[in-house]
């Protein structure tokens, strides 16, 4: 075994630790090949995985977040014009919080600062689709070549969309009490680094709390694709058989409302019962830039023409970008 694979299966897919419960389940009389039995080990396993990596990827992203103050995201952003400060919005999302309703109130600061409307819709798009958190689990979950495509392809989409809002010129669609606020310039007092780890410290249990019971429902929904779902019944919806399965995937993720971390779980199970790569990856873009709730946040913002224009601009380029892995699915997993 490489050094690279020891670091994915051991130290991030923790394949030691599903190897620990499933003999503890066994001697507790479980048969762990059943559906029982391997839905309990599924459910902990990737319960205590995801919480681990959570916490940890919560603390060195809190950390870095702490460089980067709202008023200082602004001030950076606003040195950037064109297609650059948009890439440069798109990355800076990938340090910002892990849900689009949390990311909500900081496009709503930025846009009323008066950065470009473009600019600030990339950093909508990206902050809950792409983050560094979704990276490191991703790469835990599916490898590292899909890991990096999805967040290579996340930004894209973030950069494209946020271009296109900009040249279509759609800030009158921006609801008023918004446009009109301006930009307040306020020194932000530099931390020392014992506030900057209290400060990850704190946004690492409040973060858990907010998102914890989404893991629970993401793995329990997962535990039960993998082991009481038919693999005929994946398949024939969300398999190569089906030439709708990721627009079916994109529609079935918009009503939830989850973080990365709530979707991976229902992914790795659709994809071990025969989904196609780009439908669980549609369905986690989905489920993380399109919910439901986060559009009815977004809607207090915006105005329906530039509401409407956002989710078509991110339900085509999700579409796109899951039939674009379903054809190179043989060159990444």
């Amino acid at each position: 075994m490489g050094v690279w694979s020891f670091i994915q299966d051991q130290i991030l897919g923790m394949k030691w630790l599903n190897g620990l419960i499933g003999d503890g389940l066994s001697l507790l009389g479980l048969d762990v090949e059943g559906r029982i039995g391997g839905s309990i080990q599924f459910f902990l396993y990737d319960v205590l995985k995801i919480t681990v990596l959570l916490c940890f990827l919560i603390f060195v992203i809190s950390y870095i977040q702490s460089y980067f103050p709202p008023e200082r995201s602004r001030r950076i952003l606003g040195r950037f014009h064109g297609v650059g400060a948009n890439v440069i919005s798109a990355l800076l999302g990938t340090v910002t919080p892990f849900c689009s309703c949390s990311s909500i109130p900081l496009f709503i600061g930025f846009t009323g600062a008066g950065l470009p409307l473009g600019v600030t819709f990339s950093f909508l798009i990206s902050s809950p689709m792409v983050d560094l958190g979704s990276l490191i689990l991703l790469i835990s979950v599916f490898g590292a070549k899909v890991a990096i495509a999805y967040v290579a392809v996340g930004l894209v989409i973030a950069v494209m969309g946020g271009t296109l809002i900009e040249k279509l010129h759609m800030e009158p669609y921006v609801e008023e009490f918004i446009r009109s606020a301006g930009g307040v310039d306020i020194d932000v007092p530099g931390l020392t680094k014992r506030e900057r780890v209290r400060y990850a410290k704190e946004q690492t249990v409040s973060t858990f709390k907010k998102v914890f019971p989404y893991i629970l429902i993401g793995v329990g929904v997962g535990a039960v694709i993998h082991n009481w779902i038919p693999e005929g019944w994946v398949e024939a919806l969300l398999g190569g058989r089906n030439p709708f399965g990721v627009v079916l995937a994109v529609l079935a993720g918009v009503p939830m409302y989850a973080d990365i971390f709530g979707a991976i779980p229902v992914a790795e199970a659709l994809l071990y019962k025969g989904a196609q790569l780009g439908t669980v990856l549609a369905f986690m873009m989905a489920v993380t830039t399109l919910s439901l709730p986060s559009l009815i946040m977004l809607r207090k913002a915006v105005k329906p023409k530039l509401l409407a224009l956002f989710t078509g601009i991110c339900t085509i380029g999700i579409i796109l970008v899951g039939c674009l892995f379903n054809v190179f699915q043989f060159m990444l997993i």
